[in-house]
């Protein structure tokens, strides 16, 4: 492999040829790199570079076999490093060969691909805005569901993505199942065409109004605020024309006229949409993701040049990297839960997102005390703070200081922490 370490078992190889292991004490340095134990891997390396005399476990080591103690050291360095992410031979090639499957896909059917990924994660929600933020990188839209549009899971729509229906909450897969068999005969016209044509599939009021939440409706009605204060009547009215229909008390004149197709007979009342903030915190509230956009998509050139890291890199493969460093973020409020301290002061626990994901925010009494304010949901702050990572933890943002962006100064908190 060219001198590059790929697979377990190489280990051990270099550890028997460079140093004079028997099949035994190389498996053992490869249990140790596997396992992360640190300290049986330092006490390895003695013997990997200087040889040991304990009975029964003699080796020359690197050194008396004319291996430079340098060159033996950055070699052991170099399996350590390698132990981060080793697997045996038979592993690495069934990886190998998907990573390569993968790879191919992504590059010549990227929206397929793409679709596919967020699917596979439906239930995870950081996994679905960690993709999504890989969608807009590559040039894919994610758009908003579409009661006529969109499937159970994401589909292709176009050169874009259309949202799954399935990752709505509070609606019964039967119902999305059915919606979409239902379609095909004819798309809905309506918000009331879509709730007689729906009746007795599961469907409740709160899936519906889950569903307008998420913008699945825009398409044929003019503004949620109008579905949302109209829904009383129009599943109070396809009940009507239900026990109607049960009572035998439709005329022969209506059934000529066509009343066995479902009509648009129920008029919205005319409302103002709501406010952005209002239509974004919806859709996060019934899907876990903002659909129409992003509180932070006004915001592109300053988290430019103000993030010293997007959070993804915090919470990912690289999160140990940052432990203990000082960064700095620009993020939006997602929710705060507030707890009192054993010295009777108050505490935050704040859930943050930007584009690339969310992770944990620590808002110790003193911090908080001065960025209270701040912790709205949906706001949009700068954040500078230090990052702990510990073992079987996700990854955690300990705040120094919170500032809502459009107060921030950017000339004179200078250079982002991590570049001073």
């Amino acid at each position: 492999t060219n001198g590059c370490i790929v697979y377990q078992e190489q280990v051990m190889q270099i550890c028997r040829e460079l140093a004079g292991f028997s099949y035994g004490q190389a498996d053992l340095v490869r249990r140790a790199m596997s396992k992360k134990k640190h300290d049986v891997m330092e006490k390895e390396r003695q013997h990997f570079v200087y040889g040991n005399t304990a009975p029964g476990q003699e080796c020359k080591g690197c050194v008396a076999n004319g291996i430079p103690e340098r060159v033996a050291n950055e070699i052991f360095d170099e399996m350590s490093s390698f132990a981060s992410y080793a697997f045996n031979k038979s592993h690495a090639a069934a990886y190998a060969y998907v990573a390569y499957q993968t790879a191919y896909l992504k590059c010549h059917y990227r929206s397929q691909f793409m679709a596919a990924l967020l699917t596979s994660v439906l239930d995870n929600t950081d996994k679905v805005i960690e993709y999504s933020g890989e969608c807009q990188r590559i040039g894919i839209r994610v758009l908003p569901p579409d009661i006529n549009v969109s499937y159970g899971g994401f589909a292709v729509d176009g050169a874009d993505i259309r949202f799954g229906l399935n990752a709505v909450k509070n609606v019964g897969r039967n119902l999305i199942a059915a919606v979409v068999r239902e379609r095909e005969e004819r798309p809905f016209r309506s918000l009331y065409d879509f709730c007689k044509r729906m009746r007795g599939n599961e469907l409740n009021r709160r899936a519906v109004e889950s569903l307008i939440k998420s913008g699945a409706f825009d398409g044929v009605e003019e503004t949620r605020r109008a579905m949302m204060q109209g829904l009383e009547g129009i599943l109070k009215s396809v009940e009507t024309d239900y026990r109607k229909n049960l009572d035998g008390q439709l005329d022969l004149f209506a059934q000529a006229a066509g009343a066995g197709q479902a009509a648009d007979d129920y008029v919205l009342p005319a409302a103002a949409e709501y406010g952005k903030s209002e239509l974004l915190h919806m859709e996060k509230e019934v899907s876990g993701l903002y659909l129409s956009g992003h509180p932070l998509d006004a915001y592109h050139e300053n988290i430019k040049n103000i993030s010293s890291c997007k959070i993804n890199e915090l919470t990912g493969e690289q999160a140990k990297d940052y432990d203990a460093k000082v960064v700095r973020i620009v993020c939006a409020i997602v929710k705060t839960k507030f707890m009192t301290t054993k010295s009777n002061t108050t505490m935050a626990f704040t859930t943050v997102e930007d584009l690339s994901g969310t992770m944990e925010l620590l808002v110790f009494p003193k911090v908080l005390a001065a960025c209270r304010d701040a912790l709205q949901e949906n706001t949009v702050v700068v954040i500078t703070g230090r990052v702990s990572v510990k073992e079987e933890e996700a990854a955690k943002l300990v705040a120094d200081q919170i500032v809502p962006i459009d107060a921030f100064d950017a000339a004179a908190a200078a250079a982002p922490p991590s570049q001073r």
